[in-house]
């Protein structure tokens, strides 16, 4: 190998790491924004949630195919489309001047990253050979992913509080078209050979359909009721899709996901617990952001610093976790981080309308940040347990489809709770501060029994023999 190929191909990684992170920020970003978009475009409190469950859910809901495009079509060419169209769906987003038009972009912008990020990683394979090289290629990106989150709270702190929450959007543009021009001078073409050339894209629109009618039936139920012919006929809906999904994908000539695969008890448990682990902490990022601001007063930078705390932590614990499943195993790791995720919730259960950031938070930052780091290595590693190379990909895009559908879904629970219980008291005279930290404490004793379930299913199902059988090397990065 030449040292122009060897710098190419770095230099390569620097373009797909650069198109990465902007799709890792834009879920962070995004949190710390939202009172300044709630009041700006009149966002009800229970649609507000919508601005991150959508793109959640179109991202998990078109993931799989996204990838499946990459290696039939060519990667590059598909990456380039999903960067094209990210940054213009970011444009769109942060010209939206409605809650119905920010919530559409995010919906596209969700769609746009299901298509970009699995090139990323598969490129990357192609790029680098197995090994010590590939493992430092796969670090990296691990690294973007880690320390997006802290990227992403900060940078969505100052972008809201001194241009507004409209540049948390339109920043993906510059980045985007710069991306864009280097592309074609480094990275080269690669695709798949010898695969069935077929797309169940109607698989992946009954999923993602059934998922957001069940999102919207959760999230009617705030104002009409668990009787409504609204809520009822979503949540319907809801169920004919998802029986629709499970039909096309028995009879398909190339399944979105082979049902087969679920007869494999690690990896599915893995699924499970993925998706768990995915409910409770998009919807507690999310009522963490409106506490902060909206009881304590806190301003958009101010909030975005406060992050950080279980940002970086999460990142560190990630470094640590990794080390601990080489000598004591995933399941016992595993154990830990949900146990401290439970732990975190728990201690947010007892947040004040006069609370302080010392008191009634860091401790929790710290447990979570921890917990984050001893939970997404482990269950990541669970995923890929005794799956041979011919399902690899499928089974790293699956954990992170679980994560992010289970994100949507967890997220409209506790916000419907939350909303809920805040409303109730609003109605009876209670003073706003009151009610909307009452609202936020019952939501987080439902995230305690979701942490619970988590720890619950990680002991019983998880099973040692299979584990065994991952290195854990074999990590595949979330998306």
């Amino acid at each position: 190998m030449t040292q122009e190929t060897y710098d190419k191909r770095w230099k390569a990684l620097a373009v797909l790491g650069i198109a990465y992170l902007m799709v890792v920020l834009d879920v962070a970003i995004v949190n710390v924004a939202l009172p300044s978009i709630q009041t700006d475009l009149g966002f009800a409190p229970e649609d507000l949630q919508w601005v991150v469950s959508g793109y959640a859910l179109t991202f998990g809901g078109f993931l799989l195919l996204g990838g499946r495009a990459g290696d039939l079509l060519g990667r590059r060419m598909i990456f380039m489309i999903g960067l094209a169209a990210f940054a213009a769906f970011s444009l769109l987003a942060g010209l939206s001047t409605s809650p119905g038009m920010l919530i559409g972009a995010r919906l596209l912008q969700g769609a746009a990253g299901a298509i970009l990020s699995p090139s990323v990683f598969s490129i990357t394979s192609v790029l680098f050979k197995e090994g010590a090289e590939r493992n430092k290629a796969l670090g990296i990106l691990g690294a973007i992913a880690g320390s997006g989150a802290a990227i992403g709270v900060l940078a969505g702190g100052v972008l809201t509080q001194y241009l507004g929450w409209e540049w948390i959007f339109f920043v993906n543009v510059p980045i985007g078209i710069a991306a864009l021009a280097f592309v074609p001078r480094y990275v080269t073409e690669s695709r798949a050979d010898g695969l069935t050339r077929h797309f169940d894209t109607a698989g992946a629109v009954t999923v993602t359909g059934s998922l957001m009618a069940l999102v919207y039936g959760l999230t009617q139920s705030t104002n009409n009721g668990w009787t409504s012919i609204q809520t009822i006929g979503s949540l319907a809906g809801s169920a004919v899709l998802m029986a629709a999904f499970l039909w096309i994908e028995n009879r398909s000539r190339s399944p979105l996901v082979s049902l087969g695969f679920f007869r494999r008890r690690t990896p599915t448990a893995a699924n499970v617990i993925g998706l768990g682990l995915g409910t409770m902490t998009f919807g507690m990022f999310f009522l963490l952001s409106l506490y902060m601001q909206q009881v304590l007063g806190f301003s958009a930078i101010k909030t975005g610093v406060a992050y950080l705390a279980v940002a970086l932590t999460a990142v560190v614990a990630s470094g640590v976790s990794q080390a601990l499943v080489t000598r004591v195993g995933v399941k016992p790791i595993l154990a830990v981080g949900m146990g401290l995720l439970g732990g975190g919730l728990a201690y947010f259960t007892q947040v004040s309308p006069h609370g302080s950031y010392v008191g009634d938070l860091l401790p929790g930052f710290l447990l979570i940040g921890i917990g984050l780091g001893f939970a997404f290595v482990p269950v990541s590693i669970a995923a890929l347990a005794g799956i041979d190379s011919h399902n690899a990909g499928l089974a790293s895009g699956l954990i992170n489809t679980s994560q992010q559908i289970g994100g949507a879904i967890g997220l409209a629970i506790l916000a419907t709770v939350s909303t809920t219980r805040t409303e109730n008291l609003l109605a009876k005279g209670t003073d706003q501060a009151t009610a909307l930290t009452s609202g936020f404490q019952i939501a987080f004793w439902v995230g305690v029994g979701l942490a619970a379930a988590s720890l619950i299913a990680t002991l019983v199902a998880l099973r040692g023999k299979d584990l065994q059988q991952a290195p854990a090397e074999a990590v595949p990065v979330p998306a």
